[in-house]
Parts: C-alpha cells; structure tokens; sequence
C-alpha cells in the first residue's frame, strides 16, 4: 500500500510555514490524496499528547478513513513500550525505530538485549517493530541483528538513501536487506556540486529524477507481492520562502505518488 509520512510535509509541519499543519491537517491532505495510510514518525507533538489529544488524533484518522503508522527513535525497552501504546491507541500495526535515539546510541549487544526483553510484546500485540535503515549503523550489521533475534514481530524499514552516507551503495543495501523488509521509504535523492564547485551537496529530488534505482527496488524486495507498505517521505531543501518550499513539497508528494502508482 501506498502511504504518506511526516516527512512529506516537513517544510507544511515546521514553524516556518505561515500557518503549520496540525497531525489533522495531514490527515486530510493524505485522504484528498486518495491515499488511506499515514506513517506518524518522528513527530515530536506526539511524545507530548496528552490522553484527550491522542484520543482526537485518533478519532480523526479513523473518521477519515486513514490507517497509521507509528515512528520513533531509540531502542530502550521503556521507549518502545511507550509507542507500543501508542500503537494501541491509534491501532497501528507497524513501528518504525533505529538504534540511535535521544538516550544515545547502544551497543549492538545492548540493542539485542532490549529487543530480546521488548519483542515478546510486540509479538502479544501484533505489531511489527521495523528497524530503519541508517549511517550509523552499517547495513550487514543491522541484517544480522534483525536475523539474530528471529522473530516475526522484528523486520526492516528499507531507506537506502540514508546508507550512502556511510558510503555504502543502495543497491546492495536492498539485496542484502530483501528477505527482512518489512516497511519502505521512498524518496529519490542525488548529489549536486555546491557554489565554487567546493565538494557536493547530497539532497532529494523529485521521484524518478535522482539516483535512486527503484525499479531495482520493486524487482528485488516485491513489496506489492509481499504486502509491504512504501511511504513517501522527501528530503526537500528550503527554497528560500516559506511559498516556494511549501509548494514544492506538495508537487513532488504528487509527483512520487504519480510514480508510485505508474510502477507495477
């Protein structure tokens, strides 16, 4: 299924834009998009809700038709308990999450042992916790975390854009992430050299006019086969005003989901 997440209206979501969009906001842009699933991920309003809030937050995704998805950052098993919660609250059934959060960054040990003592409640409640794709962490070592602790409740969340930071290559982080994935980002992404030609400058582009190779994405991971959803996220730079960017960010959500739904 196609989604949309936080991270397509950034710039509409910021302090930045004349008016920022509330979680009910985006709610309703995803439904005139005739799209029915959210991904809520690193929306730091949530952490603060209180019961009536999350309740209305609620209410309004499922009046609207919407299905969420919940994102945090962070493995420690009080920070994962708090969004499994969350989950209940929203009836989500997907979590994404990354090693490094706001407690730091813990030891590949460390995060087995958390996810060891986390995983049985995921499993209770039929929510998948999939673990993003990162720079922080290299990819062959994500994989053999998510195979060591074998469980059907623990996947991946496939955003080969973020890997190339560490200079890995997104094709091989796909293949070798293929059998785990569980949830996709999308958002197309290339290098642009910076004034003077002084090194480079890695950003997002709109879908299908940067380097990413998502045909080789759709061919190796099948996520329409395997029933895995791809929510389009973008890495937009500012424009310079508040107009150019809010507009922009809108047209390439249009373009990606015109991509996404061009695809077989």
């Amino acid at each position: 299924m196609i989604g949309l997440g936080t991270y397509a209206f950034f710039w509409q979501h910021s302090a930045r834009a004349p008016e920022p969009l509330t979680l009910r906001g985006a709610f309703e842009a995803t439904r005139a998009l005739d799209v029915d699933l959210f991904q809520i991920c690193d929306f730091a309003p949530l952490e603060y809700m209180g019961d009536r809030e999350l309740s209305e937050a609620s209410a309004a995704a499922r009046d609207l038709g919407i299905t969420v998805q919940l994102g945090t950052k962070g493995l420690t098993p009080e920070r994962l308990h708090r969004f499994l919660g969350l989950a209940e609250v929203f009836d989500a059934r997907l979590i994404r999450s990354m090693l490094i959060g706001p407690e730091g960054t813990p030891s590949l040990a460390r995060a087995e042992r958390w996810l060891a003592d986390t995983l049985p409640s995921f499993e209770a409640a039929g929510v998948t916790l999939a673990l993003e794709t990162y720079e922080q962490v290299a990819t062959a070592d994500l994989v053999e975390l998510v195979w060591s602790l074998s469980s059907e409740s623990l996947g991946i969340c496939l955003d080969p854009a973020n890997v190339v930071a560490r200079l890995e290559q997104p094709a091989a982080c796909v293949e070798v992430c293929e059998e785990l994935v569980a949830n996709v980002h999308v958002k197309d992404f290339a290098f642009q050299r910076r004034d003077g030609w002084v090194g480079f400058e890695y950003t997002g582009v709109p879908m299908g006019a940067g380097l990413h190779d998502y045909p080789h994405l759709l061919d190796t991971v099948r996520p329409r086969e395997r029933g895995i959803d791809e929510i389009v996220e973008h890495w937009l730079p500012w424009q310079g005003d508040a107009e150019t960017t809010l507009r922009l960010e809108r047209e390439w959500t249009r373009t990606t989901i015109d991509y996404l739904r061009s695809t077989p």
